[in-house]
């Protein structure tokens, strides 16, 4: 969140979850329009990295809304927040990279 508004984006948190655990999912927009959803998963290693969930789910900002909430009652303790930057893709790729 703070990266985001250190570049002049905008970020919010739209559901807190258990400090200790629970899934954390960004819902990345640019100008307002969700274009990628990423969650921050297990690898095969036991390390954290933030892996792009968009392809297998809904298209449209609704739908992701149904979506999250449906996810939540598996998950009640996740983390969703929403970032909204300059340039969507270049954001998405930095953070997927940096693990």
């Amino acid at each position: 969140m703070r990266r985001v508004q250190s570049e002049g984006g905008f970020a919010t948190m739209v559901r807190r979850g258990d400090p200790d655990r629970g899934a954390i999912t960004l819902l990345v927009a640019e100008r307002g329009q969700i274009t990628a959803v990423i969650e921050r998963q297990m690898a095969a290693d036991f390390t954290y990295r933030w892996r792009e969930i968009s392809a297998a789910g809904p298209s449209g900002a609704p739908d992701w809304r149904e979506w999250l909430d449906r996810k939540a009652q598996f998950d009640p303790d996740s983390w969703v927040i929403e970032l909204d930057v300059a340039d969507a893709q270049r954001f998405i790729a930095e953070t997927t990279a940096s693990g």
